[in-house]
């Protein structure tokens, strides 16, 4: 996510931008060409090669001839590495943004090829964005194909005035040009660029782009996802962008590309028209250096004079962060719609129920599918700590998790919906005997990472500090591939950015899942979640439940169990017998290390989400030894417990199966916003 200053800034961002386009005026005088700006990256790690196999020498074959052929004029090529065997044939595309020299488009490649290895050092598939760049391989054939997933979704998070007829001009204008886009023949540069006037003051400027290899059809229909996507979302935001493998669209309020494409002059000069005099380097910087010192004081004057006010902005809306989402009209829902989408909130749609409220699946006019969580109204959350769950899981994003799309708060109703998942979740497969023979291991270690990627963007990589505090099987969705998607943030704590820990006076969460100190004291950190990983990855090892274990299979507990296997040296014993031959006995040996490191007694002791992803991802990262988890002291019942004021949604269970049944648990407790 983009995240951009406060409104009170408006003065000091203008001068800033103008400061800001004189030094790249001058850089780009002086030939002096800037580094791939990073946005974002997606590997996989289903699929991954060992180190100095045939594959990686093909794989650094291709990345070369990537970047000794991105001088070519359309800032696209694709080719293949096939030495060897057919499975280690790797096919990789760049795509340099349209308005680009060929000098900044080679600069970009063979930044971005020197990158995405550090960022994806093993896996055979990856795409990375750049600012200026795309590039993108895999061991499948992805050429002339139209794909929008993996996607990455940015946005600024100011607001624009007039956002209603502002999103209006960004679809319309974005829709002409991507019919302009899409009708150029082929082999074109698929790129395209249209400004429109919004005020006398402000213009929009958009962007749009294809990768060459793909039809007219299929770059429009690539080009009109990623419009929607951009204004479903932002189309009341300054900007958004959505990068897709096959396509890219953008919009801003200021201009962020070259209007025409050209050559870099030679060092020293600045080419002009035939008859013009040449400027130097000289004059340059006699010209532009005391207008730039300029704009520095004035910056500095305009954001001294503005500094009171920035102060009183941020404290307002601290104060009254929920006022934040009734501005974003995009997220908001009338309730007359979701009535319509789930046909009156029919018995035949509900998904789940829990002692929070009720979960029902909708189709909006558009034909896109949502689950509608429709809260009790006995619930004690009143509107305020609704609209803040709200804010917070909008500002969330991540492919891990699950999306908002927007929130319904009328008369006595209090509606979250979201992105409807149509493989239920994770425990609708792992507990039932018959269903957990679809969870073959790549599949688990696929959630497996999944599930870390995603709280590693909860504790380090997202806005806010986020710890979960109820990460559980049943809180994990499962989309049309089988990728992990967390769900419910209504018992999640939001920490500052120096924030370690915390106390809780009430406790929240469910048995088993819950460190030794934050369900004995109160006390809770990251490494909480830490621990609820680790048990979580024990029971997707062992397909065993960890509050339904059987004292017969010879420990009084899961921890107990799988750490008396570890320590007898049979850790293969524990693994699902619906398993057979299909796993990978480094991978589950591994998982089971970092699942007895993670539910250690101590915190310190345990790993961060950081080590556990690279852990899981990299083979040459040693594991220490694992000490032996705290007894599983947590008795089924809850007058056994110290804490007996616990969120009624631990002792909650699915009514319903019919859909998505562990969304009946995405109950909506504490949410303390910053």
């Amino acid at each position: 996510m983009i995240t951009m200053g406060s409104p009170g800034f408006n003065l000091c961002a203008t001068t800033l931008f103008v400061l800001s386009f004189l030094i790249s005026f001058f850089l780009s005088q002086t030939g002096t060409e800037a580094a791939a700006t990073y946005l974002a990256h997606v590997c996989p790690n289903t699929t991954t090669f060992t180190a100095n196999s045939t594959y990686q020498s093909n794989l650094n074959h291709l990345l070369g001839s990537l970047t000794s052929n991105a001088t070519r004029t359309t800032g696209f090529y694709n080719t293949t590495a096939s030495a060897g065997n057919s499975v280690d044939t790797v096919y990789g595309l760049f795509l340099c943004r349209g308005d680009l020299s060929p000098d900044a488009c080679r600069d970009c490649a063979a930044d971005a090829t020197k990158d995405v290895v550090d960022r994806c050092p093993n896996e055979k598939v990856a795409v990375a964005w750049y600012d200026e760049c795309m590039l993108r391989y895999s061991n499948q054939d992805i050429f002339s194909s139209m794909v929008t997933d993996p996607s990455i979704l940015m946005w600024n998070t100011q607001n624009i005035s007039e956002q209603n007829q502002f999103a209006l001009l960004v679809r319309t204008t974005m829709n002409d040009l991507a019919s302009g886009v899409s009708n150029l023949g082929p082999g074109a540069k698929k790129f395209g660029t249209k400004e429109a006037n919004f005020t006398a003051l402000q213009t929009l400027y958009t962007l749009a782009q294809c990768t060459a290899d793909l039809s007219g059809s299929d770059c429009n229909r690539c080009l009109q996802i990623a419009i929607s996507n951009v204004v479903g979302c932002c189309g009341g935001k300054l900007g958004a962008r959505a990068l897709f493998p096959s396509c890219n669209a953008r919009f801003e309020i200021y201009p962020f590309y070259q209007s025409v494409a050209t050559v870099p002059p030679p060092p020293g000069t600045v080419s002009t028209p035939k008859g013009k005099v040449k400027i130097s380097a000289v004059t340059i910087i006699a010209i532009v250096v005391p207008i730039s010192v300029s704009v520095v004081l004035f910056v500095m004057g305009c954001c001294f004079l503005t500094r009171r006010a920035r102060k009183k902005y941020n404290a307002v809306q601290e104060e009254n962060a929920a006022n934040d989402i009734t501005t974003v009209e995009s997220l908001q829902f009338d309730l007359a719609t979701i009535e319509t989408a789930t046909n009156m909130f029919s018995y035949d749609n509900k998904l789940g129920e829990g002692g929070f409220g009720v979960v029902y699946k909708g189709i909006l006019p558009n034909g896109q599918e949502i689950a509608v969580k429709r809260l009790s109204r006995g619930s004690r959350q009143g509107a305020g700590e609704f609209k803040n769950e709200a804010v917070l899981v909008a500002k969330l994003q991540h492919r891990n998790l699950v999306q908002l799309l927007g929130f319904c708060l009328e008369r006595e109703e209090k509606i979250l919906v979201y992105e409807f998942m149509p493989n239920k979740s994770l425990d609708y497969f792992l507990y039932d005997p018959v269903r957990r023979g679809q969870l073959d291991w790549s599949r688990r270690y696929k959630i497996i990472g999944g599930i870390a990627r995603g709280i590693l963007y909860l504790h380090e990589d997202s806005q806010l500090r986020i710890i979960h505090r109820d990460l559980k099987a049943s809180n994990v969705l499962l989309d049309k591939d089988m990728n992990p998607k967390i769900s419910d943030f209504g018992m999640a704590k939001i920490f500052g950015v120096d924030q370690t820990q915390g106390n809780a006076s009430r406790i929240v969460g469910t048995f088993g899942y819950m460190s030794p100190k934050y369900a004995m004291h109160g006390q809770f950190s990251v490494k909480s979640d830490v621990y609820s990983f680790g048990v979580l990855i024990l029971e997707i090892i062992t397909g065993k439940k960890i509050n339904s274990f059987n004292p017969l299979d010879g420990a009084g507990d899961l921890l107990s169990y799988a750490w008396n296997h570890w320590r007898d040296g049979t850790p293969m014993e524990l693994l699902d017998p619906n398993l057979e031959d299909s796993y990978s006995r480094n991978e589950v040996t591994r998982c089971l290390h970092i699942g007895l490191l993670s539910v250690q007694d101590d915190p310190t002791a345990r790993p961060t989400m950081a080590s556990i992803v690279l852990m899981l991802n990299s083979y040459s990262v040693t594991l220490t030894s694992p000490q032996q988890p705290a007894s599983y002291l947590y008795s089924r019942t809850e007058q056994s417990m110290p804490f007996k004021d616990l969120a009624s949604s631990n002792q909650s269970t699915s009514n319903t199966s019919k859909s998505m049944p562990s969304v009946d648990e995405a109950s909506i407790t504490e949410v303390y916003p910053r």
